[in-house]
């Protein structure tokens, strides 16, 4: 039996198992996958086991890094690896986060960005600069909520050659095309107001409950939003792909199961 996973913590609301499954029940392949809570000291040992592919979420993606054979430029880059393919004996680290990201801005129709702000300093941090490099950008602002723990995501930017100035949510939000928060769920919800005056666009990682507090100040404002399952959609479709070695993968019927889980747990 061929197995594959997700590790995390907290891990119980991850959505990949619902996309993984349906993607491999549709492709026709026996495999496996199932949720692992798991912290970085307890990453090592679950790294020995015999696997295709691995997902890799909060607080893991960094801490892999070292105990990979292989890191693809674009993971090394950004500073952290969220999947991890199982190969001749080597584990081989990629980023898809940076893909799901593009792939939800252009599904949701988000215009080209000039100019873009990015708030928080963790690994998805990391991915969102990397983003905005693909579109164009080369310099933006990271918000953090205590700067001196942003060291890691600037680090990222330099490596990505992406110039960062580095300000706190006391400071006035610049004004931008784009505003992309890789906060977790809640944290942006006092500043709703000031990011709907400031973006044209925003998009937030946070898929439940959508739309967030943000989207809606900013859609109320008549900017446009992208969402954090579209992105999660997407990064899932890429890492099938390397894991598996197909292309073709089923990214509606992915797409279908993971909007109905959301929908089962909000009637729950």
């Amino acid at each position: 039996m061929t197995r594959a996973a997700v590790l995390g913590s907290p891990i119980a609301h991850s959505l990949s198992p619902a996309l993984h499954r349906t993607a491999y029940a549709a492709l026709g392949l026996g495999w496996t996958y199932e949720a692992i809570e798991c912290r970085e000291d307890g990453l090592p040992e679950v790294l020995g086991g015999p696997w295709a592919g691995l997902s890799l979420t909060m607080p893991l993606k960094r801490a892999v890094l070292p105990l990979l054979d292989e890191v693809s430029d674009l993971a090394r880059a950004v500073g952290g690896a969220n999947t991890v393919v199982f190969e001749a004996g080597r584990r081989r680290g990629f980023n898809t986060d940076v893909y799901g990201i593009v792939t939800a801005l252009a599904e949701a129709g988000v215009p080209g960005p000039g100019s873009a702000v990015v708030l928080g300093a963790g690994a998805t941090a990391g991915s969102a600069l990397a983003a905005l490099r693909e579109l164009g950008v080369h310099k933006a602002v990271l918000v953090a909520r205590d700067p001196t723990r942003a060291g890691e995501a600037v680090a990222a930017a330099s490596r990505l050659g992406v110039g960062v100035s580095v300000r706190t949510f006391a400071e006035p939000l610049p004004d931008a095309d784009l505003v992309i928060s890789t906060l977790p769920a809640g944290a942006a919800d006092p500043y709703a107001e000031t990011i709907a005056r400031s973006a044209g666009a925003l998009f937030d990682v946070v898929y439940a409950p959508w739309p967030t507090r943000a989207a809606q100040a900013v859609r109320e404002a008549g900017g446009v939003t992208a969402d954090g399952f579209t992105m999660l959609l997407h990064q899932a479709v890429r890492q099938v792909a390397l894991m598996t070695g197909v292309t073709d993968v089923p990214v509606e019927a992915m797409r279908a199961a993971g909007l109905a889980e959301i929908a089962r747990r909000s009637s729950a």
